[in-house]
């Protein structure tokens, strides 16, 4: 399944969930894990389908000997799970509407939850069913029908993607509460590339729903490694969320353990140096824990506690670095971590400060990222993503942090949120491996974005063909019904084409010369094993070229069919005549929505070309020899005398990356054809006011 194919099969199933939701009247909070309860079925009913010729062959293979196993036995040892019939999806999909479906949901789930583990035991959603029920008796039904479009052969990975979909989104749609258990995919996502968190195990103290440990499995997969490689353990103290995260561990068969606990009053993992990695997104500004609860423990008190001096009431001033201070203790010897926290903790005072001081003293800090703002559901505020390396200490990085201000690299996804996209992620995180000495690693992310733009830049030049195809057909159509049709004119028609000049308008058309399209035979050979700086270079230089070449065309494109959809729409109006077939011999209606969708899917073309040139640049511009370099407005390498002497152990990242100067880098040509599209945009725009002004008088003067 393709991204395309799979964000299509995400959008509708969203849909369908989000449509249900509101004509049964039921809140999103009551709606979100009944709902993630139906995804697990599915992919339960598939993952199954996968192993049951198995799980039946070595059931019967024993049967009736000293080795016989039973089969649900062997099923858990095989796939995680055993199903029984009345637990399968086709069995639930089609039940009869006499029965009650969410009783047999609740048994389906009570069955799948006998078999397993103690740590597994009651964490599917059963009584939320009838809740469902009792607002409508088809939305269950319903709900099952539209996951069913689920393809039966989607892997582990395409249910954790779905999964994670709707975690978000059903995050979004609650807000404050949503936010508590899921923190944004793109956030994650960056953070385990940072640490890279290949084998061993790994803590999330504040895990929510787990979506650190999805990230982590997905990783792993990509980067061919595997699963079991990893032990996760999580701490959660709200008990639904708990739920969320055990499922989201059996959707992505992932090992490990969620406890329900109160992270401030217990250790059951005794996490004191014993983690390869942590991962966090804990809850910001905690004002209410007390300090005898957290003062004889060692996982908090290693640093200091945040406690302002003289004051002798029983309370922590703000649980931020209670949280960074189990972090650090949490690691073992060459453990890292990655974690999210308001940016006011990065110049935290008093005793937050002495805090830092010791932190960064003691070498562990590596990397201090600045986020924009608005990618968290619950804060607008700008956070702060903190790495550590324990291993940091005995390298030549030492004495240094890498700081980056990533506040102005985003992707908008509404008004009012935004996300990293997935080259974002890499991009960002491929400064930190150069600062780290990988270059190979950069010439590979070079190398897949130039695999990526050669994969887009296939079939441009049979787009373009059939853009000038569909202009050439549409000018000859017209011209062709305005000769049929002279005869056939009356004389209020010959006065209103007089009048509007669309003849001559017509005349003027003519068909789009023979293109001379860039002869791509120098990207399309170009061997992408090659991980030379210079040689990637050239290539995106030659690229560079050939999209410029593309974007003249679609300037002189623009103006022409603008012109022609104008003169398209004025033929609709004043010169077809009425009934008339020739007209639709012509096949001119709706010729303009098809001559539209032509160019729109050309541009559409260009942009996605575009988009991994883009990409290419803003990597090769920045680290032109493929190495690190400090980068005005973004990256900067500080040494002790920096942040130690001049900033006072501050980390926030604008205080040493500065501000880029901004500069349009704009040519006079680039300038001219940006002008040209905004005025063409505008034109567009004030034609839709007018044909909309036109129609609001046609209406008052029929009513009035």
């Amino acid at each position: 399944m393709t991204n395309k194919e799979l964000k299509e099969l995400e959008d509708n199933l969203w849909a369908s969930a989000n449509r249900l939701r509101a004509t049964g009247g039921i809140k999103s909070a009551d709606y979100a894990v009944p709902v993630l309860g139906i995804i697990f079925l599915k992919f339960a009913d598939n993952k199954y389908s996968l192993y049951e010729d198995e799980i039946l062959k070595e059931y019967l293979k024993n049967k009736g000997s000293r080795a016989e196993q039973s089969i649900q036995k062997i099923a858990i040892k095989k796939c995680g799970f055993y199903l029984d019939e009345k637990s399968r999806y086709d069995y639930l999909l089609n039940l009869p509407t006499s029965q009650s479906l969410a009783k047999v949901i609740k048994e389906a789930m009570e069955d799948i939850e006998k078999y397993q583990d103690e740590k597994f035991q009651d964490i599917l959603p059963k009584d939320a069913y009838f809740d469902i029920e009792k607002n409508g008796s088809d939305i269950l039904p319903e709900l099952f029908k539209s996951f069913s479009s689920i393809p039966a052969n989607a892997s582990g990975d395409i249910f954790g993607k779905i999964y994670e979909y709707f975690l978000g989104n059903f995050a979004l749609t609650e807000g404050q509460k949503g936010g508590e258990f899921f923190t944004p995919t793109s956030v994650v996502r960056f953070i385990v590339e940072s640490i890279e968190p290949y084998s061993g195990r790994i803590f999330d103290p504040a895990c929510g729903s787990g979506g650190m440990f999805v990230q982590s499995a997905n990783f792993l997969q990509e980067t061919k490694h595997e699963k079991n490689d990893i032990y996760v353990c999580g701490q959660e103290n709200e008990a639904s969320t708990v739920k969320l995260a055990k499922m989201n561990l059996l959707v992505n068969n992932l090992k490990g353990e969620i406890k329900k606990v109160n992270s401030y009053e217990e250790n059951p993992y005794d996490s004191f140096e014993k983690f390869d990695f942590v991962m966090a997104n804990p809850p910001f500004n905690v004002k209410g824990v007390k300090e005898a609860t957290v003062k004889n423990d060692l996982r908090f008190t290693a640093y200091g506690l945040p406690k302002n001096k003289g004051k002798k009431d029983d309370k922590i001033t703000d649980a931020n670095y209670l949280w960074i201070s189990l972090f650090a203790t949490s690691l073992n010897e060459t453990g890292r971590a990655g974690f999210v926290m308001p940016n006011s903790a990065s110049d935290a005072r008093n005793s937050e400060y002495e805090i830092r001081k010791k932190i960064v003293d003691s070498g562990i800090v590596d990397v201090m990222v600045t986020i924009p703002s608005n990618m968290f559901f619950t804060v607008t505020l700008p956070a702060t993503l903190w790495f550590f390396d324990k291993s940091k200490v005995k390298t030549p990085r030492k004495d240094k942090i890498l700081f980056i201000d990533a506040r102005n690299v985003y992707k908008q996804i509404d008004r009012a949120h935004r996300e990293w996209s997935e080259e974002n992620v890499q991009n960002l995180a491929t400064i930190t491996r150069l600062y780290h000495g990988e270059t190979n690693r950069y010439l590979e992310l070079i190398s897949k974005y130039i695999s990526n733009f050669k994969e887009s830049i296939n079939g441009i030049d049979e787009l373009f063909e059939s853009y000038k195809i569909s202009y050439d057909t549409l000018v000859n159509s017209l011209q062709t019904y305005e000769k049929a049709s002279v005869s056939k004119r009356d004389k209020k028609q010959k006065e209103l084409l007089t009048e509007s000049k669309l003849l001559e308008k017509l005349a003027s058309l003519k068909q789009i010369e023979s293109l001379k399209l860039p002869v791509l035979n120098e990207i399309e050979s170009f061997d992408t094993t090659i991980l030379e700086n210079e040689t990637q270079k050239n290539f995106t230089t030659k690229a560079s070229e050939i999209l410029e070449k593309y974007d003249e065309y679609i300037q002189e494109f623009n103006d022409d069919f603008h012109k022609l959809i104008d003169i398209y729409k004025q033929s609709d109006k004043t010169l077809k005549l009425k009934a008339d077939s020739i007209w639709s011999k012509q096949n001119l209606p709706k010729a303009d929505k098809n001559l539209e969708e032509s160019f729109n899917t050309l541009k559409d073309k260009i942009q996605d070309i575009k988009y991994w040139k883009e990409n290419l640049t803003w990597l090769q511009d920045k680290f032109p020899n493929a190495t690190y370099q400090d980068i005005e407005g973004l990256c900067k390498v500080a040494s002790k005398d920096e942040y130690v002497d001049e900033h006072d152990y501050s980390l926030n990242a604008g205080r040493y990356v500065g501000v880029a100067l901004e500069d349009d880098s704009l040519s006079q040509k680039e300038f001219q054809k940006l002008m040209k599209e905004k005025h063409n945009e505008l034109r567009k725009l004030n034609l839709e006011a007018s044909e909309l002004e036109k129609l609001i008088e046609q209406n008052f003067q029929e009513v009035f």
